[in-house]
């Protein structure tokens, strides 16, 4: 009977073995990231081109240069707009940049980023543009989003899309390990405009050889002969003694998670997710640190002004930390520069300031305008609130024209009367 009572056990651990191997499965159903590659081959043989002038769809930064708006088509390339009258601007044409999101001007010659390239573009006419040069692998890869990796010997990532996947895995696998985190939604524009300006000069618009200005939030800036970009750790310098061929004469390690650059005067104020970071550029090729001021991790742009410097930290969209603030800081010691007072805002982005007069955009609670005169009172001393929008950059220009982008479209407004600050026009985008 002990005999007979071991076999049916063994028996039955067999069986349930037997399950336990081949039929102990479950069927799984998860959202997971796909990427969607470009080939090095295909991006090394694409070359700007003009298109006709199309709308906007997914606008990222923008820059202005003698009398022309350039806003970039996230990803895409870059829309060319005659503002020689502000309350009627017009769509001129079309770059098609795969990969765009930074821009800058000097001249005749357009630079962009083109995933991991940089391209110059001669845009003498903006409506049969050529590209000139390139300087290849200057920026590093972008192959990953939200924990997942792409295979870079597939080339690069040009977009993410979410696919559901049904899966048969063992009962014991909760879900499947994909490389990065099990999700059921993914907000893939999260980034969209994040996401990188600043005005980058004070020079003469008018004067061919000058270079235009750019919003709060771009990573490149030119200051007379030198272009500067900012990657998530370095700043690098470009010479362009040769404009159609700018020599990379530099890279600089800056720390982790840098996000802006913003040119004033002799030094750069280069914004991370860890705080503002000042160079002197004294000697144009070899920026040296002069010092920084550290805040709680939150996306940071830099707007400066005489001895002061504004900073924006900001939650959500990939952004660390949960404060929503204005930092003013006291700059008129570089080497130590101070927290003056904190203002709390909605959920600001991009800024700009120009004679006392403060721009704030304040994510989709709108454009807020303020007299920045006092350094205290701030809230009490709003001009203007320009609500039911949403704003994410801006340039204030020395003629009084405030240009705004958001992710409903292109705004420009009339604030040389502060008291009667007014819309000029808006581009909108497409719906």
């Amino acid at each position: 009977m002990k005999n007979f009572t071991l076999l049916l056990t063994g028996l039955f651990v067999l069986l349930l073995g037997g399950c336990i191997q081949d039929k102990c499965e479950q069927s799984v159903t998860y959202i997971t990231l796909l990427p969607e590659y470009i080939s090095f081959d295909e991006l090394r043989n694409t070359r700007a081109k003009s298109e006709a002038a199309r709308e906007l769809e997914n606008p990222g930064k923008m820059y202005f240069y003698n009398d022309f708006i350039f806003i970039s088509e996230l990803n895409e390339g870059i829309h060319i707009i005659d503002n020689s009258n502000p309350s009627a601007p017009q769509r001129v044409s079309f770059i098609s940049v795969p990969g765009n999101r930074d821009i800058a001007v000097k001249g005749n010659m357009l630079y962009a980023d083109s995933y991991v390239d940089l391209w110059v573009i001669d845009i003498s006419d903006p409506t049969s543009v050529s590209q000139v040069g390139r300087e290849k692998d200057v920026f590093p890869y972008d192959n990953w989003h939200n924990g997942f990796v792409g295979d870079p010997a597939l080339g690069i990532v040009r977009n993410w899309h979410e696919e559901e996947v049904t899966e048969v895995v063992a009962c014991n696998v909760s879900f499947p390990n994909r490389g990065g985190v099990f999700f059921a939604t993914v907000d893939l524009a999260a980034n969209a405009v994040n996401d990188f300006g600043a005005p980058s000069s004070e020079g003469n618009f008018t004067n061919a050889t000058s270079p235009g200005l750019g919003g709060s939030l771009a990573r490149f800036t030119i200051i007379g002969e030198n272009l500067y970009a900012v990657t998530d750790e370095e700043l690098i310098h470009f010479g362009l003694n040769n404009p159609s061929n700018p020599s990379q004469n530099g890279r600089f390690d800056v720390g982790f998670g840098i996000e802006t650059i913003f040119p004033y005067k002799d030094h750069l104020f280069i914004g991370s997710q860890q705080g503002m970071f000042i160079y002197n550029i004294s000697d144009p090729a070899s920026p040296t640190f002069v010092s920084e001021f550290v805040h709680a991790r939150n996306c940071d742009p830099v707007a400066v002004e005489g001895d002061r410097a504004y900073v924006t930290l900001r939650t959500g969209n990939g952004c660390p930390g949960s404060q929503n603030l204005l930092h003013v800081i006291n700059i008129s010691n570089m080497a130590n520069p101070s927290l003056i007072t904190s203002y709390n805002f909605e959920n600001p982005h991009g800024l700009g300031i120009r004679n006392k007069t403060l721009f704030i955009c304040d994510g989709d609670a709108g454009l807020k305008i303020f007299d920045a005169t006092s350094d205290w009172g701030l809230l009490d001393n709003q001009l203007e609130h320009y609500q039911n929008i949403q704003a994410t950059d801006v340039i204030p220009l020395p003629n009084d024209i405030l240009l705004m982008i958001g992710a409903d479209g292109f705004y420009q407004y009339d604030y040389s009367d502060l008291n009667n600050i007014s819309l000029l026009s808006k581009i909108e985008v497409k719906r």
